[in-house]
């Protein structure tokens, strides 16, 4: 497992595979739904053909679903730019002529085996009405992805040793307690440091950088610059600068990546690959 201390990559590969078991199983109760249904409302077709409609649907189903999965990765729900969430346009056709053309074309070859024909009708009507249930499922399973990951997240903050969701910001006799997923960046200002928040407030503190490392390095801030911390889940993009130094995007929000911290360079190209 690489990427930040709580295993990056670890927990989106288990991210996919929850999703992947929690949707074949929910997808799976709706389509046997439907096969006794169906049974009830014309019984004069019997059990096989209602199971090999549902069940094509639901195996095709499991072959696609790497299309939203590859989706998520390239923009979740808040990557920025917002233009980047375009990508979900051509993924989300592509899942849905792949999901309903392999699923038509697998009872084909089952009427086929079995002597008979499977009719599809007029093609376009019967793809365009699949095709609004398609793209409402690939966007479920983006939404999936995306829960599935924060639950997590989440469970791994709490697990790991020593761990809190919160942070205290202390200013003097002002106390302002934070969640630590809010927070993008810190930066030092003089002899205080500033916390960029995600909501784009500020708060100041009476500290050195260097203490705020060693404090927050095991809960996934890294240490870009001289003068910045970065939360390394909220990283967006990577962009070189040349020389060897590259800018860290967070959102709105742009860090300084010196060349002089190769270990945050490497472990933030594993979380944002």
């Amino acid at each position: 497992m690489n990427g930040d201390p709580l295993g990056t990559s670890g927990r989106r590969w288990r991210t996919f595979l929850y999703t992947f078991a929690s949707a074949m199983a929910v997808v799976g109760v709706f389509n046997t739904i439907n096969v006794v249904t169906i049974a009830h409302d014309s019984p004069d077709l019997g059990l096989a053909p209602p199971i090999i409609w549902e069940g094509s649907s639901w195996l095709c189903l499991g072959l696609y679903m790497w299309i939203p999965w590859i989706g998520w990765r390239l923009a979740p729900p808040f990557v920025r730019p917002r233009w980047k969430l375009l990508i979900h346009v051509p993924l989300a056709l592509g899942f849905s002529i792949g999901h309903v053309g392999s699923f038509m074309a697998l009872r084909k070859l089952v009427y086929w085996l079995a002597g008979s024909h499977y009719t599809i009708g007029a093609l376009l009507p019967q793809f365009l009405y699949e095709s609004r249930k398609e793209v409402l499922g690939y966007f479920l399973f983006i939404a999936g992805f995306s829960l599935v990951d924060h639950l997590l997240r989440q469970q791994a903050l709490i697990e790991a040793p020593g761990q809190t969701l919160t942070f205290d910001i202390r200013d003097g006799a002002k106390l302002t307690r934070v969640r630590l997923d809010s927070i993008l960046a810190i930066t030092s200002a003089g002899n205080y440091v500033e916390f960029v928040m995600r909501d784009a407030r500020r708060h100041l503190m009476r500290s050195p950088l260097s203490t705020l490392e060693n404090e927050l390095s095991p809960r996934g801030f890294l240490r870009t610059h001289r003068s910045w911390l970065v939360n390394s889940s909220h990283v967006t993009a990577l962009n070189p600068e040349g020389s060897g130094d590259y800018t860290v995007e967070l959102g709105s929000l742009a860090v300084p990546l010196s060349r002089r911290f190769p270990e945050a360079l490497a472990k933030l190209r594993n979380a944002t690959s």
